[in-house]
């Protein structure tokens, strides 16, 4: 099974990076074929064009580009999502992760 991967995108990529790892680890643990990288929102149309991910999560602190980039990157088959305040806030991987999943898979429903 092909690696997939899950982008965050937050201001400036740092304390995303902590999630990034948080996450990570809770994949790993699970054997789950999922490659997790963040990076500053402004940077989104330019990664994605590189390769597409299965899904972008957004930081709360860039939750008010939740529409634009719904408009952006949804028409191309990608799911959008904000990271729950409380889970960014505690740095819960494993919510984030959970939250990621659901979101891709209300996708694939649609």
């Amino acid at each position: 099974m092909s690696t997939k991967k899950i982008y965050l995108f937050c201001e400036a990529g740092m304390s995303t990076s902590i999630m990034v790892n948080k996450m990570m680890t809770v994949a790993k643990e699970h054997n789950m074929p999922i490659e997790i990288e963040a990076f500053p929102a402004i940077r989104a149309e330019e990664k994605v064009a590189e390769e597409k991910p299965i899904a972008i999560l957004l930081g709360p602190q860039v939750r008010h580009l939740d529409d634009k980039m719904k408009s952006t990157f949804e028409p191309q088959g990608i799911p959008v999502g904000t990271i729950a305040t409380e889970a960014y806030g505690m740095m819960d991987g494993e919510r984030a992760l959970k939250d990621a999943l659901k979101l891709i898979k209300e996708n694939k429903n649609k």
